[in-house]
């Protein structure tokens, strides 16, 4: 046993000297290269931005790999959420909260039709996926309910009903990424507006059972909570967006509203759609109704320095598009790998436009041509295979994948169909001032 102690210690001090022989050199030329030549900066950011361009480069090379089918009564599809990832294993479901108060999934590879829920007395706004268990789907109705429903299950009931109280009617929804906390937006009645929270756990244990909140804050906004979005990794943060304008970033571990309540933004708008970005999602971005985009690192609270990054009142203005134009904007995704912001927008005949996002501005980075036939309502991106689901007023929904090539025969329908979900928007007072930095 001393023997062989003794020749892993050999072993182990000759290694060493090895790993100092070879690559001491290589750091010393590495730090005398940045310390005297005057352009080893430049090189450096070329090289990041050659890393940026690469991803901008695949996500405009995104091309149709399926097509769902169309519906025997077609719909608009609002909001799209893809099942999260088994350990190691990709997502397999796609549930789509549709127009007609009716949930629809499909198969994830296929976008093959699995099932649809179709018994809301009210109208859905949104759909989630739970976290740890990739059969669990959750929806949000203007009925004053969460419900939960289990796919692997054919019947049509609700495996749990989340009640909120009397007078609340949903119109946004999030549950936090270790699913225990669902938290959901009211609409605005008479002077109170709220966001009430659930205790989650043990959902599919619980058949037919309803939950009663754990609680709301009320006094954060003023007017309609139009969306709510639960920090990626840290299950304590939670954002919220209004038509008050106001982009509100809780703390829930906290003991009441106040001290929950670590920052207030003003996008100066009714806030359409909100999200989590950057280093470890430390920056909260934001668009509104008539096409703004506001972007702010909540990371520099503490400090001296500003936490606004960008502040577009109008993306239709600032992104120069040849040959096309930009209608609307979509949703966002953040990239990873590339640390870098995206915007998702299109024009009425279906185009989709990939917009690049940076301090100094906003860019074109690419454009999916023909997929859909009318505008496009949903978004939801899949990092683990960098692939793009996309939901539209034409009732269908289109996978994208980077060289992707579509073997259906089918034509894409060219049709915009009714609708009974109109947008909700508001006139927003413009004298609303952030109560916080």
């Amino acid at each position: 046993i001393f023997l062989s102690l003794q020749q892993d210690v050999i072993a182990g001090f000759l290694y060493a000297i090895l790993i100092l022989i070879v690559f001491h050199p290589v750091v010393d030329l590495i730090d005398n290269f940045n310390l005297t030549y005057k352009y080893a900066p430049l090189i450096i950011i070329t090289f990041e931005m050659t890393a940026v361009e690469k991803i901008e480069e695949q996500l405009a090379s995104l091309c149709i790999a399926k097509r769902s089918t169309l519906s025997e009564e077609p719909a608009y599809l609002l909001d799209i959420d893809v099942s999260k990832p088994a350990q190691s294993e990709s997502s397999r479901f796609v549930a789509v909260s549709c127009s007609n108060k009716s949930i629809r999934v499909y198969n994830r590879e296929t976008l093959n039709f699995l099932r649809e829920y179709s018994s809301h007395p009210g109208i859905l706004n949104g759909v989630r996926f739970a976290h740890m268990c990739d059969s669990v789907v959750f929806s949000a109705c203007s009925d004053g309910t969460v419900k939960c429903w289990d796919i692997r299950l054919a019947a049509q009931k609700a495996v749990q009903v989340f009640s909120g109280y009397p007078s609340n009617v949903f119109i946004s929804f999030d549950i936090n990424c270790n699913d225990l906390i669902i938290c959901a937006g009211t609409e605005k009645v008479e002077k109170d507006t709220f966001l009430v929270f659930w205790d989650a756990r043990g959902v599919t244990n619980c058949a037919s059972t309803t939950k009663e909140p754990l609680g709301v804050y009320s006094e954060s906004h003023n007017d309609d909570i139009t969306k709510i979005c639960f920090h990626p990794i840290k299950p304590n943060l939670v954002v919220s967006g209004s038509t008050d304008g106001l982009v509100n970033v809780f703390d829930i571990n906290e003991d009441n509203e106040d001290d929950a309540l670590i920052s207030t933004c003003n996008s100066d708008s009714s806030v359409s759609f909100i999200g989590w970005s950057g280093e470890d999602y430390r920056q909260v971005y934001c668009m509104t109704h008539d096409e703004g985009f506001c972007w702010w690192d909540i990371a520099q609270l503490e400090t001296e320095e500003p936490i606004t990054l960008l502040h577009v009142l109008d993306v239709r203005d600032a992104v120069c598009i040849e040959n096309d134009s930009l209608h609307y904007l979509v949703g966002g995704l953040y990239h990873n790998k590339a640390d870098k912001l995206f915007l998702i927008g299109g024009t009425s005949t279906g185009n989709i436009h990939l917009i690049s996002c940076g301090t100094a501005g906003l860019s074109l980075a690419g454009t999916l041509r023909g997929g859909h036939s009318a505008a496009v309502r949903s978004c939801c991106w899949n990092p683990t295979d960098e692939s793009l689901l996309t939901g539209g007023e034409d009732a269908q929904l289109l996978l994208w994948k980077p060289g992707a090539v579509e073997r259906s025969l089918a034509k894409k329908a060219s049709m915009k169909i009714a609708s009974s979900m109109q947008k909700r928007v508001r006139v927003h007072n413009s004298s609303l001032k952030s109560r916080k930095k």
